[in-house]
């Protein structure tokens, strides 16, 4: 099983009112263990960022009508590609595996507008499993945050220093394989299983083609046989 745990960053909150997605990060699980395989793309929002996001994000001030100049470790916009060189092919890493996010709604509610302005089909909703929500259910009452549940599962997000899209993907992905039940809960078995059957999901065990040899020496064998004709007719092993 694909999934994708997903993080984006924006100018603000609506993207019905001129915001746009300044960046993507992504980390692919398989059976719920990474595969190392990543997703990082920065993009020219075409508009100004508001001037409390900068720093925050680790993005510079550059399309600003007066911007300061970007500090140290700032990344700057104005030369990344516009979401429609980088749409397909953000589409085409996610294909149809579940993506991971925290506050879904959010997230799917600007990655779709952006797509739709490009003329590709939206990501149905059904395809996001959102943790915000899993851990409001397992956790009622408490906070939900993405720091406070590093804080309940002792998950370090001291580099979080600066809210970049693929360092919250990283951290959301130990979170979510907490929230469902720890690192690993099939012990990587299915994994096996896949390599082993083609990929298939659905992969049984089937006979072996060539029956392994026996391990026992024939001098093991004899020395079996006879300490079983020593129990007499009512030996478990002569019996039909």
């Amino acid at each position: 099983m694909r999934e994708i745990v997903l993080d984006t960053e924006t100018t603000g909150f609506d993207p019905e009112s001129g915001d746009r997605i300044v960046e993507i990060g992504a980390v692919e699980l398989w059976n719920h263990v990474a595969t190392g395989e990543t997703y990082h793309v920065y993009i020219n929002p075409e508009r100004s960022m508001p001037e409390e996001a900068f720093g925050v994000h680790g993005i510079g001030p550059d399309l600003l009508e007066s911007p300061r100049p970007p500090e140290k470790g700032e990344v700057t916009l104005k030369d990344k590609p516009k979401f429609a060189k980088v749409g397909q092919g953000f589409r085409d890493f996610v294909g149809d595996a579940k993506l991971v996010i925290h506050n879904a709604s959010f997230d799917m509610k600007f990655l779709n507008a952006e797509l739709g302005w490009m003329g590709i089909a939206p990501i149905p909703m059904d395809q996001a499993i959102d943790t915000l929500a899993i851990a409001r259910k397992r956790f009622p009452g408490s906070p939900a945050s993405l720091d406070a549940l590093c804080r309940r599962f002792n998950i370090d997000n001291s580099n979080r220093v600066l809210h970049g899209a693929l360092l919250d993907s990283e951290i959301l992905a130990e979170v979510y394989l907490e929230l469902i039940g720890g690192r690993q809960p099939d012990f990587g078995l299915s994994t096996s299983a896949s390599s082993a059957g083609g990929g298939s999901e659905d992969w049984r065990p089937t006979p072996r083609a060539t029956a392994l040899p026996a391990r026992i020496t024939e001098d093991e064998r004899a020395a079996h046989e006879a300490f079983v004709e020593k129990l007499g007719e009512k030996a478990l092993w002569t019996r039909a």
